[in-house]
């Protein structure tokens, strides 16, 4: 097992070929404005930042177009109300790099983002970006290095936006359930599912 593992470059780029062409000439180091059309059609992005304590994938989404571009260079995203883990944000602190990955529902590409990133606290943009009278706590501007669309090839194969293929709820386990399990039920799943509901829809902003 241990002689089939590729451990070099010069291994992995035999394996795998040249890159093809119109995969590197899509990546460029600013937002075009076809690109920028999808960061405003879109409702849902993975942030992803890496520090010395380890990585960090954070879903983030609101209406479409929640990340405001401010010019063909930088974005704004606001920090919203979560969990206060606050991973991707110690991990800015110690390592500005990001990555951010746009989905556009219905939609097959998706839009890869790499940057770096700064944590604002400026108040006037706070106030700009409050929603139902709420601020976020923190903004984050990001600094665009390189920008490029993903093939729908995954999306595709996963049908993601396919209703047929949804799966309900109820097939997996509850957010409770999980608790009471990995807390060995320190937490109670049935109270815990039970005040979930209205707990999210007045926490969102």
């Amino acid at each position: 097992m241990a002689d089939q593992i590729v451990r070099d470059r010069a291994a992995l780029e035999a394996l795998y070929g040249e890159v093809n062409e119109v995969s590197a000439l899509n990546e460029i180091t600013y937002l075009h404005p076809h690109y920028a059309a999808f960061i405003i059609a879109s409702p849902f992005a993975v942030l992803s930042t890496s520090g010395p304590h380890g990585l960090d994938a954070s879903p983030r989404g609101d209406t479409p177009g929640f990340v405001e571009i401010v010019d063909d260079k930088t974005l704004l995203l606001a920090d919203r109300r979560g969990n206060n883990r606050i991973d991707s944000l110690r991990n800015i602190l110690d390592n500005p790099s990001v990555a951010l990955l746009f989905l556009v529902p219905g939609i097959g590409e998706t839009l890869r983002v790499n940057g770096t990133a700064e944590i604002s606290i400026d108040p006037d943009l706070l106030a700009r970006f409050a929603v139902q009278g709420k601020a976020p706590r923190s903004m984050l501007v990001v600094h665009i290095e390189s920008v490029f669309f993903q093939c729908s090839r995954a999306v595709i194969r996963s049908e993601l936006w396919n209703p047929d293929r949804h799966i309900a709820r109820s097939a997996l386990p509850s957010t409770g359930e999980i608790l009471a399990a990995v807390t060995h039920d320190r937490i109670d799943a049935q109270t815990y599912d039970r005040e979930l509901p209205p707990r999210l829809k007045a926490t969102l902003y």
